[in-house]
């Protein structure tokens, strides 16, 4: 066993490493109170209907992805135009997937109660309960994901003993299960989540005028649930498919750049080391009793801060130590790196209530529920500049340190592990982001239990800084999806010559030269396919691509609408059916809110999920490979501005609202705070149901355009051959 080997044995260990401290953080938080009965028995509620919602979401994803395994079975022993090995992974993947949503789902439900209850002590207790509890996701879906990269490897090289390139190769579509789970929890999560806070909303505060979170809304429990099933067991699916992604693109790349071992290994190792910098920083995290937004702030930013400082010096050590003659890849690792950073300040910037951007929103008011919707529109739309240029910036310095204008295979390697850097601390980033629900929960629990006003105000503070954290995450999570993406496409050209090799064509004539597959580089291919702008395919793929952005928009939108209007109306119902209901004399029947949720849900997440398979083989079969290569290109570049438009302005309204709240222009049940949450309304559906879900269908495009290479190559472009004939 040679020096890189040993250093590969960091990716498993750092992984059980932080599945353990998953477990102590959520035996830790166990031993705190969950207050009052009544305390208990609303976490209960909530508990027990995200739990009943993962299981119906688990039963529908379980049938379609026995569907579609054997279909996966057919293409890759009967057709022989796969990779064999997909089935198997198809199935670990997504349940890897599932699982790390399911537990971080778990402990933040347990967390709420024992948060609100803590508050009622001091703002830092609540704090470190909220965030060591968050930090159980951020550890579990890294432990999870970075243990089944690693043990793939292991299957693939060590027992199957598969060659370094052959088991490289093959990980590059074991990110499709994955993939396709998180969609689904990202889909259905956001519909289910907010169909029942805009419905909530609109008939509790803009109708009955009655506080949020007040026991007397039947949709109550019904939000809380969806704030678990969508921002905590979602975002962990999506997270996890994007660090695996991630990883798998940058072990492929590795072969093509002709990088061998130490290519394959370096993304695990950085990962490993992501781990533990994640594990230092969390212990980092801690703020004064009763501190401000912005020392909040500042006491998370410790926490990543320190991680980031502590990734960037022992990747720097390794790279020097392992592999000198590549120190190049120093500069592409830290390049994503800085681009998240840049990234989460610019998010910081456009959605926090302590800044001008949400501030304006707020002071637009004034004059209505439009020009709150048109200035947060605005601010969303504005605020793709910096995160675009970031990502760009973040590509051609990570090509060009890698040595991409020499060599574009080392170029594309470079891409492929600056989206690994920027997930390196993924630990602690998601440690922040599901700490927002928990916040947001425990903030429900304090007003259904009709706790002192000081510890709503409490959690009302650890809720607004959970806003922003989110939106950061929203953002982080969104432009390493970009650089993701780049990489699946760069994969994806790669794929197609292991698919051609597979239906028996190992020759191919570039020019005037016949030349072994084996020997192509990324540019011989695309020259032979003619996949460059000009190719009417590759045109109109683009198109297609960008359609399929605002066509899956439309739909997940028009879900969320469909779900709120059927809330609106069971709340609306027992307004008027249960008497006494609104003096505070009966009780809600909350659960008929969280079935209709479910249903709902369930219904209108198949199409736009099946969307993401569906559309890159039906355009691999009618326009061939250059339509495919111009669909992921277009739904890259469109996609990706949507999302942060979308994720950035929905954060934006949420806060501008929050600012109100605090007492500004006019506080709570003015005629500004109702315009105000007229734009809160509109932005959930925003940034907690559609922003988010689009970087999942972009990376799942390329990884179902990855999967059925072999197909399009066998079967696709029948436009071309019927017009031929």
């Amino acid at each position: 066993m040679n020096k890189i080997e040993l250093t590969f044995i960091l990716a498993p260990v750092s992984a059980v490493l932080g599945l353990i401290f998953a477990s102590i953080f959520h035996s830790q938080m166990k031993k705190f109170s969950e207050g009052e009965p009544e305390m208990r028995k609303i976490a209960s509620y909530v508990k027990e209907g995200a739990k009943a919602y993962l299981t119906q979401q688990y039963k529908v994803a379980a049938v379609i992805f026995i569907i579609f395994a054997a279909l996966f079975v057919y293409l890759g022993y009967v057709l022989k135009i796969q990779n064999k090995y997909i089935p198997y992974a198809f199935i670990i993947g997504g349940f890897f997937s599932a699982l790390s949503g399911y537990l971080g789902m778990s402990t933040a439900t347990s967390a709420s109660a024992r948060t609100a209850n803590a508050a009622k002590t001091s703002l830092n207790s609540a704090l470190k309960i909220a965030f060591r509890s968050g930090a159980v996701m951020g550890l579990t879906v890294v432990g999870l994901g970075l243990l089944y990269v690693s043990g793939a490897f292991i299957v693939l090289h060590y027992i199957l003993k598969l060659s370094v390139e052959e088991a490289a190769t093959t990980m590059l579509g074991f990110g499709v299960g994955a993939s396709f789970m998180a969609l689904f929890a990202r889909v259905g999560g956001g519909i289910f989540t907010k169909g029942a806070d805009v419905g909530a909303d609109l008939v509790g505060k803009i109708e009955a005028g009655i506080p949020e979170d007040d026991p007397r809304n039947p949709a109550v429990i019904a939000d809380n649930v969806g704030d678990n099933v969508g921002d905590v067991a979602g975002m962990g699916a999506d997270l996890f498919e994007s660090y695996v992604g991630s990883i798998f693109a940058s072990v492929a790349l590795a072969i093509t750049a002709s990088l061998g071992l130490a290519g394959v290994v370096l993304p695990m190792v950085i990962s490993a080391l992501g781990m533990i910098s994640s594990i230092i920083g969390i212990y980092a995290v801690r703020s004064t009793e009763e501190a401000s937004q912005k020392q909040l702030l500042k006491a998370l930013g410790r926490g990543i801060n320190l991680s980031a400082v502590l990734i960037t010096i022992t990747t720097i050590a390794y790279v020097l130590i392992f592999i000198p003659e590549d120190k190049g890849l120093i500069g592409s690792i830290l390049a994503g790196l800085l681009a998240g950073i840049i990234i989460g300040k610019s998010t910081e910037y456009y959605t926090s209530a302590d800044f001008k951007p949400a501030q304006k929103i707020a002071e637009s008011s004034q004059t209505g529920p439009a020009t709150v919707i048109l200035h947060g529109l605005s601010v969303g739309m504005i605020s793709t500049v910096i995160p675009v240029i970031a990502v760009g910036i973040g590509m051609i310095l990570s090509f060009t340190f890698a040595g991409g204008f020499s060599n574009i295979g080392r170029g594309l390697y470079g891409i492929a592990v600056s989206a690994v850097g920027m997930l390196s601390t993924l630990g602690i980033t998601l440690s922040t982001d599901a700490y927002g629900p928990i916040a947001d929960n425990a903030g429900g629990n304090a007003e259904m239990t009709k706790q002192k006003p000081y510890v709503r105000e409490r959690t009302d503070a650890l809720d607004a800084l959970g806003n922003t954290t989110a939106a950061t995450g929203k953002g982080f999570a969104i432009g390493s999806a970009a650089l993701t993406t780049m990489a699946l496409i760069a994969g994806y050209i790669e794929e197609i010559k292991s698919a051609l090799r597979l239906l028996g064509k190992n020759m191919m004539q570039i020019g005037e030269n016949i030349k072994n597959i084996t020997t192509l580089n990324v540019d011989e291919i695309i020259k032979f396919f003619n996949g460059h702008l000009l190719n009417v395919k590759v045109v109109i793929g683009i198109f297609i691509g960008a359609m399929v952005v605002f066509a899956f928009c439309a739909m997940t939108l028009r879900a969320v609408s469909r779900a709120a209007y059927s809330i609106v109306f069971e709340v609306r119902r027992q307004f008027k059916e249960i008497k006494g209901l609104l003096k505070g004399k009966a009780k809600a029947d909350y659960a008929s809110c969280v079935r209709i949720s479910t249903a709902q849900a369930q219904k209108s997440m198949i199409i736009p999920s099946l969307m993401a398979i569906v559309v890159p083989v039906l355009t691999g079969f009618v326009i061939g490979i250059p339509g495919v290569i111009g669909l992921l290109l277009g739904s890259l570049a469109t996609g990706f501005a949507v999302a942060i438009m979308m994720a950035n302005s929905g954060a934006a309204w949420d806060n501008a609202k929050k600012y109100i709240e605090k007492g500004n222009l006019g506080g709570k049940g003015s005629q500004q705070h109702k315009a105000s949450v007229v734009g809160d309304t509109v932005g959930d559906a925003f940034k907690d149901t559609t922003g988010p879900s689009l970087n999942i269908l972009l990376k799942l495009m390329s990884m179902v355009s990855v999967i059925f290479c072999g197909f399009t190559l066998k079967y696709g472009d029948i436009i071309e051959k019927l017009l031929r004939k």
